[in-house]
């Protein structure tokens, strides 16, 4: 049974899926798009993943929302339940996915089993 459902989307794309907790990245953090070596580049490729990684206060964001999750989890009403954590940023090609990655990945660590979907991921860059 999956205990996290981590979805990564962007704003531009539509409606976000509802989430006990939303992330969202679009004004806190620098948008790699911005640089025209990333901007065709997705948070699956090293570089991107690097920038934003990189990006002041992301780990310490990541951590929190493992800590939240956690909290969720429990919950005397949490048995059989699924925490929905969404990542979103502007287009959910770059600092969605890398965040929804890490928050798997740690996740994973701790023993929490998770599902993550990029919602955005194949769809094309939007130019602002």
């Amino acid at each position: 049974m999956t205990q996290v459902a981590i979805t990564t989307a962007g704003y531009l794309h539509g409606e976000l899926p509802a989430g006990h907790i939303v992330l969202d990245l679009r004004h806190h953090f620098r948008d790699p798009h911005i640089d025209p070596a990333l901007r065709n580049l997705t948070g699956r490729d090293r570089a991107v993943y690097d920038a934003v990684m990189g990006t002041p206060g992301i780990d310490a964001l990541i951590d929190a929302t493992v800590a939240q999750v956690e909290a969720y989890l429990s919950g005397p009403s949490a048995e059989g339940r699924t925490v929905e954590v969404v990542a979103a940023c502007a287009g959910g090609r770059h600092r969605a996915v890398v965040v929804g990655a890490e928050l798997q990945r740690r996740a994973l660590a701790r023993g929490i089993t998770v599902e993550l979907t990029h919602r955005d991921l194949d769809k094309p860059v939007v130019h602002r």
